[in-house]
Protein backbone atom coordinates (compact mmCIF):
# COMPACT_ATOMS: atom_id res chain seq x y z
CA UNK A 1 0.00 0.00 0.00
CA UNK A 2 1.24 3.77 -0.46
CA UNK A 3 0.19 6.51 0.53
CA UNK A 4 -0.29 10.42 -0.20
CA UNK A 5 -1.56 13.67 1.06
CA UNK A 6 -4.60 15.24 -0.70
CA UNK A 7 -7.35 17.88 -0.50
CA UNK A 8 -8.71 15.08 1.00
CA UNK A 9 -6.05 14.31 3.48
CA UNK A 10 -3.76 11.22 3.66
CA UNK A 11 -5.20 8.82 0.79
CA UNK A 12 -3.62 5.08 1.15
CA UNK A 13 -3.87 3.11 -1.93
CA UNK A 14 -3.08 -0.25 -3.82
CA UNK A 15 -1.33 0.79 -6.90
CA UNK A 16 -2.98 -2.72 -8.34
CA UNK A 17 -6.28 -0.37 -8.26
CA UNK A 18 -4.90 2.62 -9.96
CA UNK A 19 -7.13 3.91 -13.07
CA UNK A 20 -4.52 5.11 -15.63
CA UNK A 21 -4.80 7.36 -18.03
CA UNK A 22 -1.70 6.30 -21.16
CA UNK A 23 -2.27 9.66 -22.16
CA UNK A 24 -2.48 11.55 -19.55
CA UNK A 25 -5.59 14.08 -19.16
CA UNK A 26 -6.22 17.17 -21.53
CA UNK A 27 -3.86 19.87 -20.58
CA UNK A 28 -2.39 17.73 -17.96
CA UNK A 29 -0.43 14.91 -19.96
CA UNK A 30 1.94 14.06 -16.88
CA UNK A 31 -0.48 12.84 -14.93
CA UNK A 32 -1.19 9.56 -15.63
CA UNK A 33 -1.95 7.80 -12.53
CA UNK A 34 -4.96 8.71 -10.65
CA UNK A 35 -7.01 7.05 -7.54
CA UNK A 36 -11.34 7.11 -7.77
CA UNK A 37 -12.18 8.32 -4.07
CA UNK A 38 -15.07 6.50 -2.25
CA UNK A 39 -18.34 8.33 -2.77
CA UNK A 40 -19.14 10.42 0.63
CA UNK A 41 -22.22 11.75 -0.97
CA UNK A 42 -25.19 10.14 -2.81
CA UNK A 43 -25.45 11.69 -5.89
CA UNK A 44 -23.99 11.20 -9.64
CA UNK A 45 -20.11 13.41 -9.18
CA UNK A 46 -17.11 11.39 -8.12
CA UNK A 47 -13.68 12.69 -7.99
CA UNK A 48 -10.04 11.43 -9.38
CA UNK A 49 -7.07 12.06 -7.52
CA UNK A 50 -3.97 12.22 -9.25
CA UNK A 51 -1.21 10.77 -7.02
CA UNK A 52 1.34 12.40 -9.91
CA UNK A 53 0.09 15.39 -8.49
CA UNK A 54 -1.04 15.39 -5.46
CA UNK A 55 -2.54 19.05 -5.64
CA UNK A 56 -5.11 18.05 -8.34
CA UNK A 57 -8.10 16.09 -8.60
CA UNK A 58 -11.16 15.93 -11.13
CA UNK A 59 -15.01 15.36 -10.47
CA UNK A 60 -16.28 13.39 -13.26
CA UNK A 61 -19.78 12.09 -13.82
CA UNK A 62 -21.80 9.91 -16.24
CA UNK A 63 -23.08 12.51 -19.05
CA UNK A 64 -26.34 10.58 -19.47
CA UNK A 65 -27.43 11.34 -15.38
CA UNK A 66 -28.17 14.60 -17.38
CA UNK A 67 -28.41 14.01 -20.80
CA UNK A 68 -29.78 11.17 -22.09
CA UNK A 69 -29.33 12.17 -25.67
CA UNK A 70 -25.22 12.21 -25.54
CA UNK A 71 -24.05 9.46 -26.90
CA UNK A 72 -20.57 8.64 -27.90
CA UNK A 73 -18.51 5.66 -28.96
CA UNK A 74 -14.65 4.88 -28.75
CA UNK A 75 -13.15 4.96 -32.37
CA UNK A 76 -10.36 1.91 -33.31
CA UNK A 77 -7.62 3.97 -32.08
CA UNK A 78 -9.06 4.52 -28.74
CA UNK A 79 -10.06 0.91 -28.16
CA UNK A 80 -6.50 0.15 -29.04
CA UNK A 81 -5.22 2.50 -26.05
CA UNK A 82 -7.75 1.22 -23.85
CA UNK A 83 -7.00 -2.32 -24.33
CA UNK A 84 -10.88 -2.75 -25.22
CA UNK A 85 -11.56 -6.13 -26.93
CA UNK A 86 -15.38 -6.33 -28.62
CA UNK A 87 -17.14 -7.45 -25.68
CA UNK A 88 -15.61 -5.28 -23.26
CA UNK A 89 -17.65 -2.63 -21.64
CA UNK A 90 -16.58 0.96 -22.07
CA UNK A 91 -17.87 3.74 -20.38
CA UNK A 92 -18.04 7.47 -21.45
CA UNK A 93 -17.34 10.18 -18.56
CA UNK A 94 -17.23 13.83 -18.49
CA UNK A 95 -15.20 16.12 -16.39
CA UNK A 96 -17.56 18.37 -13.84
CA UNK A 97 -16.34 22.51 -13.53
CA UNK A 98 -17.89 23.70 -10.21
CA UNK A 99 -16.77 27.42 -10.42
CA UNK A 100 -17.39 30.45 -7.52
CA UNK A 101 -20.85 31.13 -9.14
CA UNK A 102 -21.65 27.50 -8.80
CA UNK A 103 -22.88 27.16 -12.30
CA UNK A 104 -21.60 23.72 -12.52
CA UNK A 105 -20.84 22.80 -16.43
CA UNK A 106 -20.00 19.41 -18.01
CA UNK A 107 -17.50 19.24 -20.00
CA UNK A 108 -18.94 17.41 -23.26
CA UNK A 109 -16.56 18.52 -26.10
CA UNK A 110 -14.25 16.41 -24.67
CA UNK A 111 -15.23 12.59 -23.33
CA UNK A 112 -13.61 10.60 -20.88
CA UNK A 113 -13.10 6.69 -22.68
CA UNK A 114 -13.39 3.91 -19.44
CA UNK A 115 -12.63 0.38 -19.27
CA UNK A 116 -12.90 -1.38 -16.13
CA UNK A 117 -11.17 -4.59 -17.63
CA UNK A 118 -8.12 -2.87 -17.98
CA UNK A 119 -8.63 -0.44 -15.27
CA UNK A 120 -7.51 2.40 -18.36
CA UNK A 121 -9.10 5.85 -19.54
CA UNK A 122 -8.04 8.14 -21.92
CA UNK A 123 -9.96 11.46 -22.86
CA UNK A 124 -10.40 12.92 -26.08
CA UNK A 125 -11.40 16.05 -28.48
CA UNK A 126 -14.65 15.52 -30.38
CA UNK A 127 -13.88 16.56 -33.57
CA UNK A 128 -16.45 18.07 -35.94
CA UNK A 129 -18.79 18.24 -32.64
CA UNK A 130 -20.99 20.25 -31.02
CA UNK A 131 -20.88 19.78 -27.81
CA UNK A 132 -19.52 22.05 -25.87
CA UNK A 133 -16.56 22.08 -23.22
CA UNK A 134 -18.57 23.82 -20.95
CA UNK A 135 -22.36 22.65 -21.02
CA UNK A 136 -24.60 24.10 -18.06
CA UNK A 137 -26.10 21.44 -15.85
CA UNK A 138 -30.08 21.25 -16.37
CA UNK A 139 -31.75 22.06 -12.90
CA UNK A 140 -32.96 18.93 -11.14
CA UNK A 141 -36.22 19.79 -9.64
CA UNK A 142 -37.04 17.97 -6.24
CA UNK A 143 -39.86 16.18 -6.32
Amino acid sequence: MSKILTRFGEVEYDEKNLLTFPAGMIGFPTLRSFIVMPNRKEGPLFWIQSVDDPAIAFVLTDPNNFFLEYNVQPDESVRQILHLEDDDPCYVLTVVTVPPDQHITINLAAPIFFTPHANRALQVILENSSHQVKTPLPKISKD
